[in-house]
């Protein structure tokens, strides 16, 4: 594997975590809960894992500046267009996370 300067590595985990913020802004079909039972994270997840980065980094930001940027529109609005979970999401959600 080619070595990468710090730099370098920033550099291309800031462009692949972009493009995974562009692939999820292209698929808003796929809901957090379906994100959770496949993956055990999801959108808003990553809005506080960013935020969380953000204000170790000294940055001034709260939980809406987070949302605004990993889900690309007012986080309301978004909810708001969000199909409710079926109970077969719900409970496979809930079989997944068993004993976490």
């Amino acid at each position: 594997m080619t070595e990468l300067t710090q730099s370098e590595r920033d550099a291309v985990d800031a462009a692949s975590f972009r493009r995974l913020l562009k692939h999820l802004d292209e698929n808003r079909d796929v809901q957090n809960i379906d994100l959770m039972i496949l993956a055990n994270f999801c959108r808003n997840c990553l809005s506080k894992w960013w935020l969380a980065e953000g204000e170790a980094r000294g940055h001034a930001l709260d939980l809406e500046d987070a949302r605004l940027r990993i889900y690309g529109i007012d986080y309301a609005a978004w909810k708001a267009d969000q199909p409710e979970a079926t109970p077969e999401q719900i409970a496979a959600y809930n079989a997944k996370t068993k004993g976490c």
